[in-house]
């Protein structure tokens, strides 16, 4: 994330990434910058409207501000300031899971594109997922360049960092009784041809490389989405929307 030097504090912005922290955690939120000459627009007005009503102070700053600001990031005249929180771990994750009889998670090993990242948090939100857990070394976390593209998923969809992912996937298949599908294209199975209704943990590997060796040792089973011959791979956050969705369909 962009933290200032004593790491208490990180940037967000874009609308909707703004306008969920606002309506989700607005305790966080300390400050915001809005771009001068833009308080007519409907959509910056309805951000504007919940910095007063939380009380936050909001400055009107020029376009080049912002665009520095945000690291030329596309921040659609709008980025905050929000009190930054330590990321969560496995005791958090154990803690969370607990009274969950059928959890229903995403694991991203290795996805470092934080775009990818956050159009994987806005599926398995969308999806239903309890949550998404990725390892806290080689691994994006949340940039305001996730934010954004994760839509507000950021502020409802918890995201776990573990210091070890093998150990995690342990846990998860016996303590929580979780049958963790691996998507890799040299999956015997199509993702169609599996019983998904239970507890199911989602495996998803890097974008260059799939998972690291261990963790497809640890999956029970490594699945595929059939394509079309001569298309050898997906976006990761493609190819994570159609198996969450997939799960969803057999549980309705």
């Amino acid at each position: 994330m962009q933290r200032n030097k004593k790491s208490t504090r990180e940037l967000i912005y874009g609308i909707n990434s703004c306008q969920a922290a606002l309506e989700n955690t607005p305790e966080r939120v300390i400050g915001a910058y809005v771009q001068k000459g833009r308080e007519d627009d409907k959509r910056l007005l309805t951000i504007m409207q919940l910095l007063n009503a939380y009380g936050v102070k909001m400055q009107l700053a020029s376009r080049n501000f912002l665009d520095e600001k945000a690291l030329d990031g596309v921040h659609q005249g709008v980025i905050l300031e929000i009190k930054s929180e330590p990321l969560k771990g496995e005791k958090e994750l154990e803690a969370f899971l607990e009274n969950k009889e059928k959890p229903f998670v995403l694991i991203l090993d290795g996805v470092t594109d934080p775009r990818n990242l956050g159009a994987c948090m806005r599926s398995a939100w969308a999806a239903g997922a309890d949550c998404v857990i990725v390892p806290k070394d080689k691994s994006a976390t949340f940039s305001p360049a996730a934010r954004k593209t994760a839509s507000g998923a950021a502020d409802v969809l918890p995201l776990f960092c573990v210091t070890n992912l093998a150990r995690v996937l342990t846990y998860l298949k016996e303590e929580k009784f979780v049958t963790l599908i691996g998507m890799d294209g040299s999956g015997d199975k199509s993702i169609y041809e599996l019983d998904l209704k239970g507890a199911i943990g989602i495996v998803m590997g890097s974008e260059e490389s799939g998972m690291r060796r261990l963790t497809k040792e640890k999956c029970d089973i490594i699945s595929k989405i059939p394509m079309a011959q001569g298309v050898e791979s997906l976006n990761v956050s493609v190819a994570a929307g159609i198996t969450l969705f997939e799960c969803v369909r057999q549980k309705m």
